[in-house]
C-alpha cells in the first residue's frame, strides 16, 4: 500500500514522538482495549471511562468481537493473520510487533522488531514470522528470538514482501528492481529489474505475479522468468490495494485532479480471461482497502480510512444497505486483513488499537491450525520482603557484592564482648513435683511445651509484645504507635506457625481449649470468619440453613450449611471454609461491593476492615435471603419489589431478619406518600454535632436505636401534587420488629469513636454516682466483699468499677409497638427485669426484650494492620451438643483462637483499639418459635449416573461404572478413595540466616479429581465414582507428575474426562461419609480437610 497519498501527517511520524505522546486516551477508548497495557494511574482515569457491553453475534453476518490495544497512541502499520496457528500478529510505526491469541484476542507476545523505521509488512512461516521494514528483512520465532536478520543497502525503501515458496522470498520497493532472497542460505539469489519503479503490492496465482505500482498499474508477470506478460493502467493518480480471485481482479486507487489526487470511487475490475476491463464497479465509501471474501459468492469487502465498510459483488451494482461502520479509536484506519478461513476481518487504526470483526461467536482464523506453545510459567523464586521495624531482622538476607575491604560491621575485639542467652526459668510444675537421687532431678513431663523446643525471648520483646500492663520506654515511640502497648494477647492477629509438616504438629489447642471449633485464616477473604461464627451460633440461622439444598452450583446457603455441618462434627479442631469461600468469589455482587481482597491488601491490612465487614453483613443477609427465596418462591416473583425485599415469609431469612416499615413523604403542600418496604438490618445514626458538644450530654443507647430505627430527614424530593421537587420530611414508621435485630455500628471516623467514648464515660460517671460508695477497684475484691456480706435474697451483685470502664451499650433493650405506629426503645437491666417480671408476659402487648448475642468488633494494631474478633453469647443448645453440660457462656471467636471471656468484656470499647462494627440483638425464647429439627437434605439419588460438563466427552471415555439401584453402600461398607489437587497459590516462603526455610503461607491447594472404588461386591475393585472437578479459578500448577491432571482436563471447553462441579462431587462424598461407610487410602485426613469434609 502506498502511505505517502493517504495521509501526509503519517508520513512525518518518528519513533521519537513516543515520549511525547499524549497520556490521555480519547473519550471513546474502550477500557477493555487495554488489556495487558500498563499505563499511568495518574494520567488516565479508568472509572470514568464506559464499559463495553457483550456483543452478540449473528452466524453470517460480520459484528465486532474484540477491540484491543497494540500500543497506546502508536499507528498499526501492518496486521497479519498467522497462517498455522491461531493467532493476530500486528506492526505498529514505532516497530514493535505484538501477537494476540485466539478470538479473545489474549497478548501472547510483543517484542521490538526495529528502532527507528515502521514495520510494513508481515509474513508467517512455519517456525516463524518475517517482518520487513525499510531496509531490513528479520526473521524471529514467535515468542520473540531473532533467526536471522538481513540488512538490505541502506538505498533500499522496501514495501512489499511475497513468499512464493517455502524458501523463496521476492522483496520490492521503491526502487526499480525486486531481489530474490533464499531463506535457507539467507542470501540474496536474483535481482529481477522493473520497468516501472515502485511495486508497493505483490500477489500471486497459479498463473502470475502481480505487481501493484505507485503510478497507478498493475502488471502481469510470468512465474518463472519474471517477464511482464500483460499491464493493466487502472488508476492515474496512484495505487491504493487490488486483489485477485480466479478470474477477476479489482483494483481500488487515486485520480489526478486539478487540485491534486482524489479516491476514486469506481473501482477497476478486470477479467484475466480476455485480459480486459470490465464494467467499473461504483461504491459508495472511499476506498482504500480491499479484499476478496470467498465464501459463498464472490464477495469484495472494500474498506475505506474513516472506518466504512462496503460488501458487494463485483460484477454487480452495490447497494448502500450493505455498509457497515467500524469505530476506530483513532480518526483513520491504517491496515486490514482477513484470515484464511475468511470467518474473521482486522482492522488497525491510527491510535494503536486492533478491531476483530468475525461472522460467528467462536471462529478460527484458519481450517486447520496447530496447537500454540505457551510459555511455562516463573517457577523463579522472589526475594523475601525485609520488614526494617523489627529489631532481629538478621541482615545477612541482604544480599552483598564480595569485598576484601573492612566491613563495617567488623567491630574489634576490644569494642565487643559475647552475651550469650540466658536459659529460661524451669517451669513451677517441674520444681515441685522433681524428686531428687542424688543431684540429679527427676519429674514428670507437665506438657506444657513441645518436643525438644525451647522459646528464647529477650528482654526487649518480651516487654514490648508480650506485656499489657507495659508500655514502651520512649515517648517518642508511644506516639509512632499507640497501639502496641494497649491490645491484649488474645486479641491480636493469630497465624499458623508452618513446618516440614504443614498443619499436623501445629499446637491448636493451645489457643482453644474448648470443644468449639475456630476456623483457619490463611484462605484469602477469611476476613469474614468471625461473622460466620455468628451466623453460626444463631440456632434457627444454623438449623435453616442446614436443611436447605438446590441445584445452584454457587449457592452460598448451600456451601453455609456444608460449613455449619463441620462445625457441628468438631470437638475443637478448626475447620476450613475454602469451598464457601470460593462460591463467595465468583458472586459478582460481591466483586462490585469490594468484598474481594487481594492477597497484598489482605495481608498489609490497607482495607478498612470494620466497613468492610459491615457490607458483608449486609450482602451475605441479603444474599441468603435470596438464594432461599429462589427455592421456596417462583424465580419469576423475585425482584418484584425492586430494592426492597417481598414479604418476610418468603424464605426463613426474611422472617428472622425482615422489619417491615413504612417510608412517608410529607410534602409542605401537606401531600402524603406511603411506601411500603423492608430491611435486614439498620445502620446507626449518631446525633448531629456530636464530635463538637463536649459538655458530657448523656444520650442512651436505646435513643441512638430509635433514632437510627425511625428515621427522619429532609431532602428534596419529587411530588406528585406540586409537579416538581419538593422540600419533604421522610419519616419511617416500624409494622413489625424482626425476630433478630442486626446493626451496624458505622464508626468510621474520629468523629463516632469520639461520641462512643463520650457517651461511655458519661455512663462510667451515671454508675459511679448510682452506686455511690458500694464500688470496688477490682472485682476480685468486690466478690470477696459480698461472700463476707453474703449477698440478701433478690438483690444484684455490685459491679467492679473494671467492669464499668468503657460500657455504654446494653446487654438488654426493651421494645414497644404503640398504636400509632410508634415505637419505645428503653435500655433493660436485671433490675428491671426484677421489677417487671419476665418479659414472655408482655409480649400480648407488644412489648418485646432484646438480649444482646453477639457483637463483631475491630482490633486496631499497627504491627499487623488490624483483624476482626467476635463475642458471642454461646447458648444451651450448643454446650449440651458438645460437653454435655446446660449453660450460657461469652466466648471471644478470634479465628482459631477461642477462648471465654466475661460478659462485660463483650461490651467493653477501648476506641483507642477496639471499634464496635456489629451489634446482633435477638428476642428472649427465640427457639422456641422455629423448628430447629435437622434433616439431611441429601439423598442417595446424587450417587447415580450424571452427565459431565465436558462437550468432548464420549462413552468410550467413560473410566468408571455409576452405582445401581441395588448397590448403595450401608452401614461399615468398604470404599477405596483416592484424591488428587491442583495448585491455585504458591507457597510463600523466606530463608532464615541460618540457612533453612520457613514457610510464611502455605500454598492454596484445590481437589481436581475424586476416585472412589467398590469394596465389596461383584464389582468389587471398579471405580463408581471417577469425577474430575470442573475450576474456575486460576491453576498455577497442575502438579501433573503426581495427579496426572493435565492443562485442559478441567476445562468443558476442551476436556474429554468426565467433568462436575465441585458441589456435585462434595455431595457425594458428604452422602457416604452420613450413611457411615468406611473409607480405605492414604492421608485421608488430610484430602478431607482440603475437601472441606469432617468425619
Amino acid at each position: 500500500m502506498n502511505f505517502e497519498v493517504l495521509d501526509p501527517g503519517l508520513a512525518e511520524y518518528a519513533p521519537a514522538m513516543h515520549s511525547a505522546l499524549d497520556p490521555v486516551l480519547d473519550a471513546h477508548l474502550n477500557p477493555s482495549l487495554l488489556q495487558n497495557v500498563e499505563l499511568d494511574p495518574e494520567g488516565v482515569a479508568l472509572e470514568a471511562l464506559p464499559v463495553q457491553e457483550s456483543v452478540h453475534i449473528m452466524e453470517g453476518v460480520y459484528s465486532e468481537l474484540h477491540s484491543v490495544v497494540a500500543e497506546v497512541g502508536v499507528p498499526v502499520s501492518v496486521s497479519h493473520f498467522d497462517l498455522h496457528e491461531e493467532m493476530l500478529w500486528v506492526g505498529s510505526h514505532g516497530g514493535h510487533a505484538t501477537s494476540f491469541f485466539g478470538p479473545a484476542l489474549e497478548r501472547y507476545s510483543s517484542f521490538q522488531v526495529n528502532g527507528s523505521d515502521d514495520i510494513r509488512q508481515i509474513q508467517s512461516l512455519e517456525n516463524g514470522i518475517l517482518f520487513l521494514t525499510k531496509n531490513n528483512l528479520k526473521y524471529m520465532a514467535r515468542g520473540g528470538l531473532i533467526i536471522f536478520d538481513y540488512l538490505l543497502d541502506e538505498s533500499e525503501d522496501m514495501h512489499s514482501l511475497l513468499l512464493t515458496d517455502s524458501s523463496t522470498l521476492l522483496v520490492g520497493g521503491l526502487q526499480n528492481h525486486i531481489l530474490e532472497i533464499d531463506l535457507n542460505t539467507v542470501q540474496e539469489t536474483q535481482k529481477y529489474a522493473v520497468e516501472t519503479p515502485g511495486v508497493t503490492i505483490m500477489r500471486q496465482t497459479n498463473r502470475f505475479f502481480f505487481c501493484g505500482h505507485t503510478s497507478g498499474r498493475v502488471s502481469l508477470r510470468d512465474l518463472r522468468t519474471f517477464k511482464v506478460e500483460h499491464e493493466f493502467d487502472a488508476f492515474s493518480g496512484s495505487l491504493s490495494d487490488f486483489d485477485v480471485h480466479g478470474n477477476l481482479l479489482a483494483t481500488c486507487g487515486f485520480s489526478s485532479r486539478l487540485t491534486g489526487l482524489a479516491c476514486d470511487r469506481f473501482l477497476k475490475v478486470y477479467d484475466l480471461r480476455m485480459m480486459r476491463a470490465i464494467t467499473p464497479l461504483q461504491v459508495h465509501v472511499d476506498p482504500a482497502f480491499l479484499r476478496f471474501i470467498p465464501t459463498y459468492t464472490s464477495r469484495l469487502a472494500i474498506i475505506s480510512q474513516s472506518g466504512q465498510c462496503q460488501f458487494c459483488e463485483p460484477t454487480g451494482l452495490a447497494n448502500p444497505a450493505d455498509i457497515f461502520h467500524v469505530n476506530p479509536v483513532g480518526p483513520l484506519l491504517m491496515t486490514f486483513d482477513v484470515s484464511a478461513s475468511k470467518q474473521a476481518l482486522a482492522f488497525g487504526d491510527s491510535e494503536g488499537c486492533v478491531h476483530l470483526w468475525t461472522d460467528s461467536p467462536e471462529p478460527s482464523f484458519n481450517p486447520y491450525s496447530r496447537e500454540t506453545e505457551f510459555a511455562l510459567p516463573c517457577l523463579v523464586d522472589s526475594l523475601p520482603p525485609l520488614d526494617w521495624s523489627q529489631d532481629l531482622l538478621p541482615l545477612s538476607l541482604i544480599p552483598v557484592p564480595l569485598t576484601t575491604d573492612t566491613l563495617l560491621s567488623d567491630w574489634p575485639a576490644a569494642n565487643s564482648a559475647p552475651a550469650p542467652r540466658r536459659a529460661p526459668p524451669v517451669d513451677a510444675e517441674i520444681l515441685r513435683t522433681m524428686k531428687k537421687v542424688g543431684f540429679i532431678g527427676y519429674a514428670p513431663n507437665p506438657r506444657t511445651r513441645l518436643r525438644n523446643q525451647i522459646p528464647y525471648r529477650l528482654k526487649e520483646s518480651d516487654s514490648e509484645f508480650d506485656s499489657f500492663s507495659q508500655v514502651t520506654e520512649s515517648p517518642v515511640g508511644r506516639e509512632e504507635e499507640p497501639h502496641r502497648h494497649m491490645v491484649s494477647k488474645k486479641y491480636r492477629k493469630v497465624t499458623i506457625k508452618y513446618s516440614k509438616l504443614g498443619l499436623e504438629d501445629f499446637d491448636f489447642k493451645h489457643y482453644n481449649k474448648t470443644l468449639f471449633a475456630g476456623l483457619e485464616p490463611h484462605i484469602p477473604n477469611a476476613y469474614c470468619n468471625c461473622m460466620i461464627q455468628v451466623l453460626y451460633f444463631l440456632e434457627p440461622v444454623r438449623c435453616l440453613i442446614q436443611n436447605h439444598l438446590c441445584q445452584k452450583e454457587f449457592c452460598l446457603a448451600c456451601e453455609l450449611g456444608f460449613l455449619f455441618h463441620m462445625l457441628d462434627l468438631s470437638r475443637g479442631d478448626p475447620c476450613q471454609g475454602s469451598n464457601f469461600l470460593r462460591a463467595f468469589r465468583t458472586i459478582p455482587e460481591a466483586s462490585a461491593l469490594g468484598l474481594i481482597l487481594a492477597d497484598s491488601d489482605e495481608a498489609s491490612g490497607k482495607g478498612n476492615l470494620a466497613r468492610l465487614i459491615q457490607r458483608w453483613n449486609r450482602f451475605i443477609l441479603t444474599q441468603l435471603h435470596q438464594d432461599l427465596q429462589e427455592v421456596e418462591v417462583p424465580q419469576a416473583y423475585r425482584g418484584a419489589g425492586g430494592s426492597s425485599f417481598c414479604s418476610s415469609g418468603d424464605s426463613v431469612i426474611g422472617q428472622l431478619f425482615s422489619c417491615e416499615m413504612e417510608n412517608c413523604s410529607l410534602c409542605r403542600c401537606g401531600s402524603e406518600t406511603v411506601r411500603a418496604s423492608s430491611t435486614l438490618l439498620f445502620t446507626l445514626s449518631y446525633p448531629e454535632g456530636s464530635n463538637t458538644d463536649k459538655t458530657g450530654k448523656n444520650c442512651d443507647f436505646a435513643q441512638v436505636l430509635k433514632r437510627s430505627i425511625c428515621l427522619e430527614q429532609n431532602t428534596q424530593a419529587w411530588c406528585d401534587n406540586c409537579e416538581k421537587y419538593q422540600p419533604t420530611i421522610q419519616t419511617r414508621n416500624i409494622c413489625h420488629l424482626p425476630d433478630i435485630l442486626v446493626i451496624n455500628c458505622e464508626v468510621n471516623s474520629l468523629k463516632e469513636a469520639d461520641f462512643w467514648r463520650m457517651q461511655a464515660e458519661v455512663a462510667f460517671k451515671i454508675a459511679i454516682k448510682k452506686h455511690g460508695g458500694e464500688i470496688s477497684k477490682n472485682k476480685e475484691f468486690a466478690l470477696a466483699d459480698w461472700k463476707e456480706l453474703g449477698s440478701p435474697e433478690g438483690m444484684l451483685m455490685c459491679p467492679s468499677i473494671e467492669e464499668l470502664k468503657n460500657v455504654w451499650l446494653p446487654f438488654s433493650i426493651r421494645m414497644k409497638m404503640t398504636k400509632n405506629k410508634g415505637l419505645d426503645v428503653c435500655n433493660w437491666t436485671d433490675g428491671d427485669e426484677m421489677q417487671w417480671g419476665p418479659a414472655r408476659a408482655e409480649e400480648e402487648h407488644g412489648v418485646y426484650v432484646y438480649d444482646l448475642m453477639a457483637t463483631v468488633v475491630h482490633i486496631l494494631d499497627s504491627r499487623t494492620g488490624g483483624s476482626l474478633v467476635a463475642h458471642i453469647k454461646v447458648g444451651e443448645t450448643y454446650h449440651q451438643r458438645k460437653e454435655g453440660v446446660t449453660h450460657q457462656q461469652w466466648y471471644l471467636f478470634n479465628d482459631f483462637l477461642i477462648e471465654p471471656i466475661d460478659k462485660h468484656e463483650a461490651v467493653q470499647f477501648d476506641m483507642n483499639w477496639k471499634v464496635p462494627a456489629i451489634l446482633y440483638y435477638i428476642k428472649r425464647n427465640l427457639n422456641s418459635k422455629y423448628n430447629l429439627n435437622i434433616k439431611n437434605p441429601i439423598e442417595a439419588s446424587v450417587l447415580l449416573a450424571e452427565a459431565s460438563l465436558a462437550r468432548k466427552q464420549r462413552k468410550t471415555h467413560t473410566t468408571f461404572i455409576p452405582l445401581m439401584l441395588n448397590e448403595m453402600p450401608q452401614v461399615g461398607d468398604l470404599v477405596g478413595l483416592d484424591a488428587e489437587f491442583v495448585t491455585l497459590n504458591e507457597e510463600e516462603a523466606e530463608l532464615r540466616s541460618d540457612g533453612t526455610k520457613s514457610t510464611i503461607k502455605p500454598s492454596q491447594m484445590s481437589v481436581a479429581r475424586i476416585t472412589c472404588v467398590r469394596g465389596q461386591g461383584p464389582n468389587e475393585g471398579i471405580p463408581f465414582i471417577d469425577d474430575y472437578i470442573s475450576t474456575q479459578e486460576q491453576v498455577v500448577d497442575y502438579l501433573t507428575q503426581y495427579s496426572g491432571i493435565k492443562p485442559g482436563d478441567l476445562d468443558a471447553k476442551i476436556s474429554s474426562k468426565h467433568l462436575t462441579t465441585l458441589k456435585s462431587t462434595y455431595l457425594k462424598l458428604r452422602f457416604l461419609i452420613d450413611i457411615g461407610v468406611k473409607f480405605v487410602g492414604h492421608g485421608l485426613q488430610k484430602d478431607f480437610r482440603v475437601i472441606n469434609l469432617m468425619t
